[in-house]
């Protein structure tokens, strides 16, 4: 309903307001010798707070340094179209969920069969819900390992060479999935449907509703294996605890407006940066579109 804000996104917009000020308590380190003193205010380390996700990419990349492996790694992007989107802005934990796990199942088949690499595979997975303009759009990013272990899990087998899998093939398996995926959920009565999707409560409507989705392209593309360890570590440092928007993208921000830039992918060459200038009001609910679920496993 307008207006209407969830009280997982109270409680987030508490902590950021509270973090690293004087309502948290905090310390003073100071210097004997020369009498300086510096207040360092506590964190609530919030997963959606942009002053907090600094030190916690930091802390959770030390901890995977040693799980790399010294191969070409590639970044592996599924996206959902504009109109499951609806779907999942009413249902995000089912949908997200649904949108890891058929991900995961699409890139682990393709790679598994033998006409194509013939191996187990493992990948990082984090799924983003937002566009540079903080526009709602899910879509899930992976780090997958050029390879994989052979079925018997005695050798490793690499795929060629700057090539991992062919991004029609993942297309079509992964839109195959979730679309069987989402009427599974539609028949356990895990989704809800409101305003203008209301209809769709009826498995019948659905059906009928996601015929044109069945034809259509989705997006899924595989980019160029990173150039190294360092690159595919600063990738993940930047994505794994990434959120909506970042201090750094801010401009200004007052009770009336807040300025940031974004990214304009439509545009293919030229200068893809621009300004965007929306009401407080309506940048706070564009923030609060992408606060995740209570219990949902980012990463």
């Amino acid at each position: 309903m307008p207006g209407h804000v969830s009280l997982t996104q109270l409680k987030v917009m508490s902590a950021i307001e509270a973090c690293r000020t004087e309502a948290l308590g905090g310390h003073v380190a100071g210097c004997a010798k020369w009498g300086h003193q510096h207040i360092a205010y506590n964190s609530w380390k919030n997963r959606h707070c942009p002053k907090c996700q600094g030190p916690a990419a930091r802390d959770w990349m030390a901890a995977r340094v040693g799980d790399l492996l010294p191969v070409e790694y590639f970044h592996v992007v599924s996206t959902l179209p504009a109109q499951i989107a609806q779907i999942a802005f009413w249902n995000k934990k089912a949908v997200y969920d649904l949108l890891f796990r058929t991900s995961a199942e699409t890139v682990m088949t393709i790679a598994s069969d033998p006409k194509r690499l013939g191996a187990k595979v493992g990948m990082t997975a984090v799924p983003h819900s937002w566009g540079s303009a903080l526009t709602h759009h899910p879509h899930i990013h992976m780090i997958v390992p050029g390879g994989g272990m052979s079925p018997n899990g005695s050798r490793w087998i690499a795929c060629r060479s700057g090539f991992f899998l062919p991004v029609q093939v993942l297309s079509r398996l992964f839109r195959r999935l979730f679309l069987a995926g989402l009427l599974d959920l539609h028949r356990s009565g895990d989704l809800s449907f409101f305003k203008g999707l209301a209809r769709l409560s009826k498995i019948t409507a659905i059906n009928a509703w996601l015929e044109p989705l069945r034809k259509s392209e989705w997006v899924v593309y595989a980019k160029p294996p990173f150039g190294g360890l360092e690159a595919v570590l600063a990738y993940l440092s930047r994505y794994t605890h990434r959120i909506a928007i970042s201090n750094a993208r801010l401009i200004s921000a007052d009770e009336d407006n807040v300025t940031f830039r974004w990214k304009d992918y439509r545009i293919k060459r030229g200068d893809q940066q621009k300004v965007m200038r929306l009401a407080t009001g309506e940048f706070i609910r564009r923030f609060l579109l992408h606060v995740l679920p209570n219990g949902f496993h980012r990463i």
